[in-house]
């Protein structure tokens, strides 16, 4: 039996007429289908798992920063840049291999690669916990950016084959927060962890690894059986429920559709994708310098090591209610531009506070400059990958799409490890002035992005004579 939904005359068809109902609020879906009950449904399937995967993925991608403040420096002998250069190890892979990894889930099904990523994940990080030289670290940091490469990408990418565009930011912005959680609950984790040195021998940064490798495994397990695979797919949708997400996002490319050389020679020509690939670029270069740092600017202000990671929980805290703030007023209102651009003021006005006050005992203002960068870095890396995947059809465009735009963004990790640097301390007036430089350079990328945007959405509606806000792209 061919994958393609069927479609017949007691159904919908697969080009639906559209009425002044269908220009406002997308296509009709089959009337014995309540699409209210139909979101819930893919929300309490498709959502918890996805968010348990990257939250331990994340969790131990930068817990390594939690570490560094206790005493793995001194065990593992990372003086110099060492430390920065175990952190810029994982990007290599992490980079190069999410076009291919978006292309392989494809062909497996997502349950079964995002759980064997997560599962291979959690096992690297156990090694990772009895590493004993600064090569091993070298060596586990390398594998890890293997292991995790297919996650982010491959999530989001299966994401947007569930909602339209009018719920979108809801479900990215629900996805994206487990990042969040990640950033916080490390700090918790740590500072009870910081107590467990000496525990049956081992140091209490190995704890760390230990612990989070372990729930990685059982969290890879869980997900074999709970993750949700892409609509065609999904054997606990009815037909008539399968026929409603298609018609709803306007995804009825073939299921078995295969991504080819001339798909990437034609993706690389789209100037939308470079702009977007390096607007995502400019704003994780924040998130992933405070993901990593935070902790090492708090303990710079004068606080013990349980101390600091208690500190670094606010922050992270402060980003979710804004990220879900802005998720909410942008599928409201069912734009994207304005949060992108309020994120990116509130990390410019953040970086100036530090670069003004940062050593001057102003604590409360420096840290108020901490949560403002936090906050504007991931609420707009939120949006910006919803606006972008959004703007993309089909399997083809969002495998090479979404794989491009996020492997590109994250080399704005490899950056990020080098912006706060022992020979910056205390002060890290470079690494701030980076932040400033980068994040205006965002600003710019932003606005071409949307000029783009604006005169192929004219060239589409001329062309196709008629407004499917599914398919139009859209600010």
């Amino acid at each position: 039996m061919s994958s393609t939904p069927e479609y017949n005359n007691d159904n919908i068809k697969p080009e639906p007429i559209l009425s002044q109902q269908d220009h406002e609020d997308g296509p009709v879906p089959p009337p014995n289908v309540d699409d209210a009950a139909l979101v819930r449904k893919i929300d309490m399937r498709v959502l918890p798992m996805l968010f348990a995967i990257y939250l331990v993925a994340f969790l131990d991608r930068v817990n390594i920063s939690n570490a560094l403040t206790m005493s793995m420096p001194t065990d593992l002998d990372l003086y110099g840049d060492r430390a920065n250069i175990a952190l810029l190890i994982f990007y290599i892979p992490y980079i190069l291999f999410e076009i291919p990894s978006n292309i392989v889930m494809k062909k497996l099904k997502p349950h079964i690669w995002l759980s064997g990523c997560i599962i291979a994940f959690g096992i690297v990080m156990l090694g990772q916990a009895f590493v004993q030289s600064y090569g091993g670290l070298i060596a586990t940091r390398f594998f890890l950016g293997l292991a995790e490469c297919g996650i982010f990408p491959g999530s989001f990418y299966l994401i947007s084959f569930w909602y339209k565009r009018a719920e979108a930011q809801k479900r990215f912005t629900m996805y994206w927060s487990s990042v969040i959680f990640a950033g916080a609950f490390g700090g918790l984790l740590a500072s009870g962890i910081a107590k467990m040195d000496g525990m049956r021998g081992l140091e209490n940064w190995r704890w760390i690894f230990l612990l989070e490798g372990i729930a990685s495994i059982l969290i890879g397990i869980f997900a074999l059986f709970f993750c949700a695979d892409f609509p065609q797919q999904a054997s606990w949708l009815t037909e008539d429920e399968k026929a409603a997400v298609i018609a709803k996002t306007r995804n009825f490319e073939d299921d078995e559709v295969s991504v080819t050389k001339s798909d990437l020679i034609a993706s690389s020509k789209d100037l939308k994708l470079y702009l977007a690939g390096f607007m995502y670029f400019t704003i994780v270069v924040p998130i992933y310098a405070f993901s990593y740092f935070a902790p090492t600017i708090i303990k710079a202000l004068g606080y013990g090591t349980i101390q600091t990671q208690l500190h670094s929980v606010p922050p992270f805290a402060a980003a979710l209610g804004l990220c879900v703030v802005v998720a909410y007023f942008s599928d409201r209102l069912n734009i994207r531009l304005p949060f992108i651009l309020l994120g990116q003021i509130l990390i410019i006005i953040g970086v100036a506070i530090m670069l003004t006050t940062h050593g001057k005992s102003h604590f409360s203002a420096e840290y108020l400059g901490i949560c403002f960068i936090t906050m504007g870095a991931f609420s707009s890396g939120a949006v910006i990958i919803c606006w972008v995947l959004m703007n993309m059809q089909g399997h083809k465009e969002r495998s090479i799409g979404s794989g491009w735009v996020i492997g590109v963004g994250n080399a704005g990790g490899i950056v990020a490890v080098f912006c706060f640097t022992k020979d910056d301390a205390p002060l890290y007036h470079r690494g701030y002035w980076i932040l400033m430089g980068i994040t205006l350079a965002g600003v710019v990328l932003t606005l071409l992005y949307a000029l783009v945007i604006v005169r192929d959405r004219r060239r589409q509606v001329r062309d196709e004579g008629k407004v499917d806000k599914e398919k139009v792209l859209s600010l």
